[in-house]
């Protein structure tokens, strides 16, 4: 996966863990800190903000990060929470394969985004930093052939919006703006910056 090619350039003082058990996520912070600990958060996600997506995610990522941080508080937590939204529907990982079809049926010929909530935190230096990055991803006009073949080779069921930028896009994807990382699941180039304003990096 050629997201950065600063690869592992932070060397980290103290202990930090990241809050997901998703590869994708394990894989893209690889990029970018040297040594972290992998420790899923199991706290329950809210399903619903009053202030659209991008505050979902963002409350989201707070509580899978603040779950985490509470076992071990003198560590650097990070918690993340990606969604696909078009006009302010979500879009989260579908139930079966028949709402994985319509989701990208849905998504069909339109541009959608697709934001991650980011939350550091360290309770022993009393610190929460929390943001979000927004891309946009625009798709083929998609029929039911296609959307069964793509199918054939990305599972969409484990993925927000039914589908993996990294896997196959030419089959669904027209073009993507912003991070390519950040559609992925985490940021890195974002991330990079506010660790570097933490004085975390080396």
């Amino acid at each position: 996966m050629e997201i950065d090619q600063q690869k592992a350039n932070l060397k980290l003082s103290g202990t930090f863990i990241l809050a997901s058990g998703s590869p994708r996520r394990k894989e893209l912070l690889s990029e970018l800190v040297s040594d972290f600990q992998v420790i899923p958060s199991t706290a329950e996600e809210i399903k619903i903000h009053p202030e659209g997506p991008v505050a979902l995610i963002s409350e989201n990522a707070k509580i899978k990060a603040g779950d985490v941080a509470r076992e071990y508080p003198k560590a650097w937590v990070l918690g993340a929470d990606t969604l696909v939204f078009l006009e302010e529907k979500p879009f989260g990982k579908p139930r079966d394969m028949e709402q994985a079809t319509k989701m990208l049926l849905t998504l069909s010929g339109k541009t959608h985004t697709v934001a991650t909530g980011i939350c550091l935190k360290n309770i022993s230096l009393n610190k929460d930093i929390i943001f979000s990055e927004e891309s946009f991803v625009t798709f083929k006009k998609l029929s039911g052939e296609m959307i069964e073949a793509y199918f054939q080779v990305v599972d969409p069921l484990d993925k927000a919006g039914a589908y993996a930028i990294q896997t196959n896009p030419d089959m669904i994807i027209e073009r993507w703006e912003g991070s390519l990382s950040n559609v992925i699941g985490l940021p890195v180039e974002r991330l990079r910056e506010e660790l570097k304003h933490l004085n975390l990096g080396s």
